[in-house]
């Protein structure tokens, strides 16, 4: 079996966890600070599905060195043995190192030197310059170095006093992502703007069966919904706010008109989600109340008094919740996390979930307290919790 490589976004430790949710713990090695390795053939993972992941790759070797030399000299012998086996053509040639802090003008010069060896094998080679040690996404999409058998992006990967060497066979579209995010007819800053990467690390987290019908019980502007539903679910969308309801009924029908997503349904509909009724479905994926934005550190009297608003709606919604749903019901929900000059304080729901009917899932390969999706000069982030229902 060829195992694979996954090279995980901006916050290596949610891209991880959606993998181990996706594939199990065991199937999964740490690989450096930032890439994972997979029991997994690169064929059976499918990006498109990913929030947490950049590229997927093939694993070709380790290499019991991490000097640039000997990594150098090591592709300049290997790389015509497999360039003159492929379709004609010219090739599209690029080369990404990661934990190996290289200048990238020595990366270029090297590449350049590659290339004078290839075509000395009679083939024409067109190479991507590194701005950086590692090409970007959006470098590596645009070109076409994930797509075989003309395009080729080789992935050197620190392991400690060992290098990984892989070639990627997928690569993350984010063109897709801002074209569904930015051009939704209806999106309200007011209430947050969910990222559909982190969309679909959520829904990944709640782990629904196969065409499942997922719920979002704050549903908002619909991203959720949209992703479950390009991810081959039936989507369900509650919100106390009629206003909402109609920002994603329009969201979605601008999905749907532009996408494939036959064969799977939606349904909106008003409700609160600390005592609505829902109708049934079989998973819950979805951003919960996150209380009031701060664009600054509030004073600790405020911060106290949206800490325990938003907690009393919590309760309310898990207690809400425990009652529609039966024992071993799994579920992931972003909850807020307020950024403070001694760290993040917590949501103070999390300190009784037992009471409340529920068990916390731990991960293997990351801690709880590393999943939380923040950015910088962000005070409320957002904690990914997956409860299962006692």
């Amino acid at each position: 079996m060829t195992q694979s490589i996954a090279i995980l976004g901006r916050q290596p430790a949610l891209g991880i966890t959606e993998l181990e949710s996706l594939f199990g713990a065991d199937k999964i090695t740490r690989l450096g600070a930032s890439a994972a390795v997979l029991d997994v053939e690169p064929g059976d993972i499918n990006i498109n599905r990913l929030g947490g992941s950049t590229r997927i790759a093939k694993l070709l070797a380790y290499l019991p060195y991490t000097d640039w030399y000997q990594l150098e000299k090591y592709i300049a012998q290997e790389l015509p043995k497999h360039v003159c086996c492929i379709a004609p053509g010219k090739i599209r040639f690029g080369l990404s190192l990661i934990g190996l802090p290289i200048n990238p003008s020595r990366i270029n010069a090297s590449a350049l030197t590659l290339k004078k060896i290839v075509k000395n094998e009679g083939r024409s080679i067109r190479i991507i310059p590194n701005k950086d040690s590692e090409l970007n996404t959006a470098q590596v999409l645009h070109n076409k170095l994930a797509e075989a058998p003309l395009g080729m992006e080789l992935l050197l990967i620190r392991d400690g006093d060992r290098t990984a060497l892989a070639q990627t066979t997928a690569v993350q579209n984010i063109s897709a992502y801002a074209a569904r995010d930015q051009a939704r007819p209806k999106r309200d800053a007011k209430v947050g703007m969910l990222p559909p990467k982190l969309a679909q690390i959520i829904i990944n987290l709640a782990k629904p069966a196969e065409k499942a019908t997922v719920l979002d019980p704050f549903c908002g502007t619909g991203v959720v919904l949209q992703e479950a539903l390009l991810m081959g679910h039936n989507a369900y969308g509650s919100d106390i706010e009629a206003r909402m309801i109609d920002y994603s009924k329009d969201n979605l029908e601008w999905l749907a008109s532009g996408k494939d997503v036959a064969g799977v349904i939606y349904l909106l509909e008003t409700g609160d989600a600390t005592s609505h009724a829902w109708q049934p479905f079989e998973a819950l994926a979805g951003e919960t109340y996150l209380g009031r934005a701060f664009s600054a550190l509030p004073s600790p009297d405020v911060l106290a008094d949206v800490m325990q608003d938003v907690d009393t709606i919590h309760k309310k919604f898990l207690r809400n919740l425990a009652n529609q749903t039966p024992p071993g019901f799994r579920l992931c929900v972003a909850v807020p996390a307020w950024k403070t000059k001694n760290g993040f304080k917590h949501l103070k729901t999390l300190d009784s979930l037992e009471d409340l009917g529920y068990t916390r899932l731990s991960f293997v390969h990351a801690s709880n307290d590393q999943l939380i999706y923040h950015r910088e000069n962000q005070i409320v982030a957002r904690e990914l919790v997956v409860l299962i229902r006692k």
